[in-house]
């Protein structure tokens, strides 16, 4: 089975959101007052593995490959805005652009949603041949 470039690419960014995850989380307990941040690590580990089984789901096609892509697409949109708007928030006392929290926030949700209609939508049967 060939893995297209996307998929891979998608793949990488979920493990880079766990690793950042992991980093946020360290960095919060030495932080005090750190709330924003550890909700931003929380988010970067919850959804780091969504984006691998969308991925998953896309390159083995278990599911249509689109909606699945986009649904992961707008998963990582939605992290790094959403958390990356806290962390600024945290480190810098700005925000990283106005409505970026709430953009990522809708982001992550539009993810959530495209990834279960994705799921629904039966797949074209192929005959073995």
């Amino acid at each position: 089975m060939r893995v297209s470039g996307l998929d891979r690419a998608l793949v990488a960014l979920a493990c880079l959101a766990g690793l950042l995850g992991v980093a946020l989380s360290a960095a919060a307990a030495h932080i005090p007052g750190a709330d924003s941040l550890k909700t931003a690590a929380q988010f970067l580990l919850f959804h780091a593995p969504a984006i691998l089984a969308l991925a998953s789901f896309a390159a083995t096609g278990l599911a249509r490959p689109g909606p699945m892509r986009v649904a992961a697409g707008l998963l990582v949109l939605g992290l790094i805005l959403f958390c990356g708007d806290l962390a600024v928030r945290t480190w810098l006392q700005h925000p990283l652009f106005p409505m970026a929290a709430p953009i990522g926030g809708f982001a992550l949700m539009g993810g959530w949603l495209v990834g279960a209609i994705g799921a629904l939508i039966p797949r074209p049967y192929n005959p073995p041949q």
